[in-house]
């Protein structure tokens, strides 16, 4: 019987650059092919929409308030302070502490995210931001498991830095704002004017008033999108540190092309009639989601932010298979919890040989003990000290204003077949690092 690549009683080296270019036209056959069967499966996934009760009027509304609040000039927040009552500084120091014990980890963030939509559905970004801070949390073990030979351990360590900044610092801004509207609906009034007492930027002041008022949830998540990039613009993305060691970048760029940067929202599978579904590629059959183009421009994150909204709680089939995920796999940021028919946490059952394209050419699946390792990301990273952080309100002019717009799904949403075109990418990156004198058999 011929053995796989990867079996323990013969192991081989990677092929090397050689092999990697002889397979390489399997693996572009393979994408062509894979791109035609994603337009047909988008179709599908786009039939049934859900409305998501987009208000012109109210978004115009909220425009003109925030134009209105830039030319007043700079808040004046020791005014402010003084119109808090104990009972209001008790409130925000509950908040606070809240938000401090839930921002440990990716792990933590992603969770409470999670909590905040179960408990209120119209907080549609909160769901959002579970899903897009799971694959945060996947993109940082990727770094530890199958992106590991294409990166040295300091560009690593910058790497999951940048991804883990974004992270923390987006949930140190939005969750206070999702915990004080719970609040709010909790003691029956507004309480939006303690949203200063977190730094919360004024830009997002009017979107929660208004929301207070009618619920419209698609309007607050644009606002929350686009807070939450302008939020880290400066902090993170054109930090100076940040911009030399990895947005400045080849690798950076290069990494793009080899498909690390898809954000996938896996779909699982309806339950049967008596409520059960083992968990596998049986229960997660697809996967919706988009491919990142340009990550360290401001206006395309906001745009990729608004299209996935509107794939995510626009079209039925992502949003119910997307909760149903959600609800029943816990977020260990390894990406076994969406396929664990390629992936495993466990090293020891992991591909012991370097040649994975080969096997992932042969089969969508990988056979126990050849599966890829992807860690939990408290194994592969552990938890992160929080770094300072600096206050200054972003909103500076009326620029951001020309994203407050009505969201729209992609044309282009089942990303499954895509997916799988990165991770063998990925695959065929890592076999070609080998030694081109080594063959396998």
């Amino acid at each position: 019987m011929k053995q796989l690549p990867g079996d323990p009683d013969r192991p081989f080296k990677a092929p090397g650059i050689m092999e990697f270019i002889r397979r390489l036209p399997s693996a572009i056959g393979e994408a062509v092919k894979g791109k035609a069967a994603g337009i047909a499966d988008s179709s599908r996934m786009r039939e049934e929409r859900i409305p998501l009760g987009w208000n012109e009027i109210a978004a115009r509304t909220v425009a003109g308030e925030i134009e209105e609040l830039l030319r007043r000039g700079p808040a004046d927040r020791a005014g402010q302070e003084s119109e808090w009552s104990e009972a209001d500084r008790a409130l925000a120091e509950e908040i606070a502490q809240e938000t401090g014990r839930a921002g440990i980890s990716n792990i933590t963030r992603t969770e409470a995210y999670l909590a905040c939509y179960q408990a209120y559905p119209e907080l549609h970004w909160a769901f959002l931001a579970h899903m897009v801070s799971r694959n945060a949390g996947w993109n940082m073990t990727d770094l530890r498991g199958r992106a590991a030979d294409l990166l040295d351990e300091q560009r690593k360590r910058s790497y999951y830095r940048f991804l883990e900044r974004s992270n923390a610092l987006i949930f140190q801004d939005a969750y206070p704002q999702l915990l004080l509207y719970m609040k709010s609906r909790e003691l029956g009034a507004s309480h939006f004017h303690l949203l200063p007492y977190f730094h919360v930027s004024r830009f997002m002041r009017p979107f929660w008033e208004r929301f207070w008022i009618d619920r419209g949830s698609a309007l607050l998540t644009v606002g929350l999108i686009v807070n939450e990039q302008n939020y880290i613009e400066k902090r993170v993305i054109r930090h100076p540190f940040y911009r030399k060691h990895v947005t400045g970048q080849p690798a950076f760029h290069v990494n793009s092309l080899a498909g690390l940067n898809q954000v996938v929202f896996p779909l699982l599978e309806e339950d049967d009639g008596e409520g059960r579904r083992e968990m596998g590629a049986e229960a997660v059959r697809r996967l919706a989601g988009r491919v990142v183009s340009d990550f360290s421009g401001l206006a395309d994150r906001i745009a990729l932010g608004k299209s996935l909204y509107a794939m995510l709680m626009g079209l039925r089939a992502v949003r119910r298979g997307a909760e149903r995920f959600a609800a029943r796999v816990p977020h260990s940021g390894s990406r076994a919890d969406y396929w664990p028919e390629c992936f495993t946490a466990n090293r020891e059952e992991a591909l012991t040989s370097a040649a994975q394209g080969s096997a992932l050419l042969a089969g969508g699946a990988l056979p126990p003990g050849r599966r890829l390792y992807s860690p939990k990301l408290l194994d592969a990273w552990g938890d992160t000290p929080y770094e300072p952080i600096s206050r200054e309100d972003w909103l500076r002019d009326t620029s951001a204003l020309n994203a407050i717009s009505a969201p729209q799904p992609p044309f282009l949403c089942d990303i499954s077949r895509e997916h799988r075109g990165g991770i063998l990418k990925v695959a065929l990156a890592h076999d070609a690092a080998g030694d081109p004198n080594e063959r396998p058999h």
